[in-house]
Parts: C-alpha cells; structure tokens; sequence
C-alpha cells in the first residue's frame, strides 16, 4: 500500500489500518520509522501535533499521543499494543505536512517521491 495514499486521501484510513495490522510486527515498525522520514521530508511542526491527534482519532493519553505532545517521533520501543496508533498519528501528521507543503512549495508541481501517489511505501 502506498501511505501516500492515505495522506492524499485517495485511500479510505480503514484500509490503511487493516493493510497495516495484516503486517508482520517487524514490518510494522519499518513502515512506522518510514512515516516518521516522510513526515521529517514533509516538515512535519510541532504545532500539527493536536490537529494529528485530533484526525487521527486516538486519545492524547494514549502512549503514542504523549510522545507526539513531547515531540517525541521515533516511536521506538513501544510494545506492539501501541503500533496501530502510532500508524494512525503518524499518517495523520504526514496529511497534515503535506498538504502544507504541497500548497506552499509545490503548488505548481514537483518531483517529491512522496508526493507522487503510487510512490512510497
């Protein structure tokens, strides 16, 4: 599945989340480190942090919410119970980043791999 997908909403989250879960956990944590790079690619600020909360649906309590709050985007360590939100909040982010970018930097078209809806991961 191509994540940019998801960010570029040509792909409904639900799919996202059930390609993602059918991962093995190893994989999982690799497509996560990856959103973390597409989202640092994305410029990615700390103040997208509670709109990336809020779309992503989980709560600020949540493991994940926390480390977002404290920016915090390695996502390392966490137990596997935590993974699929971590997807979620990292996916969310990266819309939020990327929308951003595209309307400020790449209005007028670009080479970005992660811009291009059948790159990526």
């Amino acid at each position: 599945m191509a994540v940019n997908e998801l960010a570029q909403g040509l792909r409904p989250m639900t799919e996202g989340i059930e390609w993602f879960e059918g991962l093995v956990q190893d994989e999982q944590r690799r497509t996560i480190q990856s959103l973390v790079y597409f989202c640092g690619q994305a410029r990615a600020k700390r103040e997208d942090v509670p709109a990336s909360i809020e779309r992503s649906g989980i709560r600020p309590t949540h493991t994940p919410g926390v480390m977002f709050t404290r920016w915090n985007l390695g996502m390392a360590g966490l137990p596997a119970s935590e993974l699929t939100k971590s997807f979620r909040l990292l996916v969310a982010l990266f819309t939020i980043a990327d929308a951003r970018r595209r309307a400020l930097n790449c209005a007028g078209g670009c080479s970005h791999e992660w811009h291009q809806a059948s790159g990526g991961l």
